[in-house]
């Protein structure tokens, strides 16, 4: 509200902006340098056969490229035993269906997936209206092995390790990974991000950060006590 908040007139707050503009040109400088930085990590090779089960059979993660050089896979939490997606995955994916053919363009695939059966997958996903590549993991230990899934025990005693450094207290979490394949379709694992690091592909959080008020999320408690699946509003 205007009576709790500082209000310039036109030119002085031309003035203000133009110095925050200083600001946001040297953040943007950073965050150019980190994804340099982040380009040049090393890579380590996928020894393992993982097959996915997906809308035209089985595939296997070499498969998962559609023939591009990169793939980008987006770990959906939907465990085996849940009868809908998390509801928070569900609003990140609410920004991707419009990625694929951009991302094609570039050399690079996109695939969500998750531990559920196919079925499961196929009923959410044309509940929710979304096209992206959906396949399930539920058969191999691709998200176990990409630190996304954890076995219950580990989840209990406190052992499971989520974002390298945290617990997840959940047996699934959420999570991205992009890998990359050779001329020899050696495919290699180049990145993975967690928690707070899937912020960026989040259009709503990105639009709502340029407002007045941002997110409007409690500091303490659960920031996203306010989500819910996009069919669910006003319920």
């Amino acid at each position: 509200m205007p009576a709790e908040h500082t209000v310039l007139p036109h030119d002085e707050w031309i003035e203000a902006r133009k110095a925050f503009l200083v600001r946001e040109k040297e953040f943007a400088r950073q965050r150019e340098a980190l994804a340099h930085d982040r380009r040049d990590l090393p890579w380590e090779a996928v020894t393992k056969e993982y097959v996915f089960d997906g809308p035209t059979g089985k595939r296997t993660l070499r498969d998962l490229f559609e023939g591009y050089g990169q793939l980008i896979v987006y770990h959906f939490m939907f465990p085996p035993d849940w009868d809908a997606g998390c509801p928070h995955c569900s609003f990140w994916a609410d920004s991707f269906n419009g990625s694929p053919v951009h991302l094609r363009a570039r050399d690079t695939a996109f695939a969500a997936v998750s531990r559920a059966p196919l079925p499961k997958l196929s009923a959410y996903q044309q509940r929710m209206g979304w096209s992206f590549p959906w396949y399930s993991a539920g058969e191999t230990d691709f998200n176990y092995d990409f630190g996304v899934s954890f076995p219950a025990d580990a989840v209990a005693n406190g052992t499971a390790v989520y974002n390298y450094v945290s617990t997840p207290g959940l047996e699934d979490r959420e999570g991205i990974s992009t890998f990359v394949q050779d001329e020899q379709g050696q495919v290699f694992h180049t990145y993975s991000t967690y928690a707070r690091g899937i912020d960026p592909v989040n259009s709503t959080y990105q639009l709502l950060d340029l407002t007045a008020r941002g997110r409007d999320e409690p500091a303490g408690g659960n920031p996203q006590f306010w989500v819910r699946r996009h069919d669910e509003y006003g319920r």
